[in-house]
């Protein structure tokens, strides 16, 4: 699920990446959808995430469903450390708290 925008509120909505042909922009076609038939948007910040990872895929010749797929689980996986390093406790993590 991606944070859409509808109006003022940022609401989860899914949407769906397969392999995009070259010189187009992964979530163009959902993008479209989304505005004109439920009225909300794909946030810039994600679309020019999708673009980035796009451009990875084609350089390193690797499935683009598949490296968006590694995204998403690590960045799901730094949300789930405190610290979003690698599951250790963060130097900030040890420090005694004040009483």
């Amino acid at each position: 699920m991606i944070p859409c925008r509808f109006g003022t509120a940022r609401v989860p909505f899914p949407l769906y990446v397969g392999e995009p042909a070259v010189g187009t922009h992964p979530l163009e076609q959902q993008s479209a959808w989304l505005h004109r038939v439920r009225g909300g948007s794909v946030p810039v910040e994600v679309m020019d995430s999708f673009e980035k990872l796009f451009a990875i895929a084609l350089e390193n010749n690797v499935s683009f469903e598949e490296l968006c797929a590694y995204a998403m689980e690590q960045a799901a996986s730094n949300e789930a450390t405190p610290d979003g390093d690698d599951g250790h406790p963060a130097a900030a993590d040890n420090r005694p708290e004040d009483s």
